[in-house]
């Protein structure tokens, strides 16, 4: 008997076996007498309630022809089909968690295949995840986004916060750092500010993949599922840093001090902590955020710079600023928005951002800057 329940042919090898009898146009009896066994043990070899040993097949190379491995091969792939199907009828009874998680929008990304018996379609989440178990994936997954998620104002769920991490996460390993270099992070920070004033991703993406990895950072722009408002995460796998960017606010200003805001956690608060920011929340820890947010600030725009900066009043005025200081004048914008010394609604200065959104490939393309 062929069972499709698995969304694949799986039958055992006593369907092979039926159809090279009807060939040679042998009845059962006569394949009984040809194997010499009797013909209850054929009838259970052809149905599958019998496994097919090593001896049988040797016998079944003899009398059908076909190696012996072809026949061993057959039977071991049922078996373990039949093991699959029990696994996945088990997974049904949690398959809750397909709710949980954004499975649809997996499925629509390429992360994951689609399977219309949930145990299966369950068992292929579990795979994305890299755990064996439910409760193993809400341990390294689950609790953690909760957690996030009861820290923000924002609607989420903690499914698309995890389905997002692990998806960054998998992006990360694809990218090869040297091992951890603080020092040297901290003097890459530098040339990465100068980089701002280049809009185009083609060029500021890679150029800034490949410095932070010389330094041990892998740098990742993973787009996020939906009810997952996260801008940025940091995370540690040993003597890797993994930095990821969502672009959920799509300029140039929020990009770039997301990212530096992430470099400051990776700089200031060690290795055992993960830290998903979310636009207005504090976080699981809102001093480590708040010192985030003024490296981050500093870091831009330098404490030096800041009585002339709270006295840019013009649009001339501040791209003039933003050349001396060597930045683009849409972060200088962003920051006078921010401490409300210019309106969010003034689009004489706002059209100074640049604007990105993703495109089909899931790559980040720039916006004209005319586009509101």
């Amino acid at each position: 008997m062929t069972t499709e329940r698995l969304g694949a042919w799986i039958s055992p090898p006593g369907e092979t076996m039926e159809d090279l009898l009807e060939e040679k146009g042998w009845s059962k009896v006569e394949f009984a007498r040809r194997l010499g066994c009797s013909q209850k043990h054929v009838s259970q070899l052809l149905s599958g309630k019998v496994p097919l040993t090593d001896d049988m097949a040797v016998a079944l190379s003899s009398v059908l022809g076909g190696s012996v491995s072809f026949w061993l091969e057959r039977e071991a792939r049922y078996r373990e089909a039949l093991k699959l199907q029990e696994y996945y009828d088990r997974l049904e009874s949690e398959a809750d968690l397909l709710d949980e998680v954004p499975t649809k929008w997996l499925v629509q990304e390429g992360c994951i295949k689609s399977y219309r018996h949930r145990g299966q379609q369950l068992a292929e989440l579990l795979r994305y995840f890299g755990v064996a178990r439910v409760d193993a994936y809400q341990e390294c997954y689950g609790k953690p986004a909760a957690a996030f998620r009861a820290s923000s104002k924002f609607e989420m769920r903690a499914g698309s916060i995890a389905a997002w991490q692990r998806r960054a996460e998998l992006a990360a390993e694809q990218v090869r750092t040297s091992p951890w270099d603080e020092k040297g992070f901290r003097r890459r920070l530098e040339d990465l500010r100068a980089l701002t004033q280049e809009t185009d991703p083609e060029v500021f993406v890679p150029r800034l993949v490949e410095t932070c990895a010389d330094v041990g950072v892998a740098v990742v722009f993973v787009r996020t599922p939906p009810k997952c408002p996260a801008s940025g995460m940091t995370m540690w796998r040993k003597e890797k840093a993994i930095l990821a960017l969502s672009l959920r606010y799509k300029s140039n200003d929020q990009l770039w001090f997301t990212f530096f805001h992430e470099a400051g956690h990776l700089l200031l608060h060690g290795k055992k902590l993960l830290f998903i920011d979310f636009e207005g929340s504090g976080g699981l820890d809102p001093e480590k955020e708040r010192e985030a947010d003024d490296f981050a600030r500093k870091l831009l725009i330098p404490p030096e710079h800041d009585r002339e900066l709270r006295q840019l009043r013009t649009v001339d005025e501040v791209r003039a600023f933003a050349a001396r200081i060597g930045i683009h004048p849409g972060i200088v914008v962003g920051r006078l928005q921010k401490e409300g010394i210019i309106g969010w609604s003034w689009k004489e200065f706002d059209r100074l951002k640049q604007r990105y959104d993703w495109d089909a490939s899931g790559s980040i393309v720039a916006r004209p800057c005319s586009e509101d």
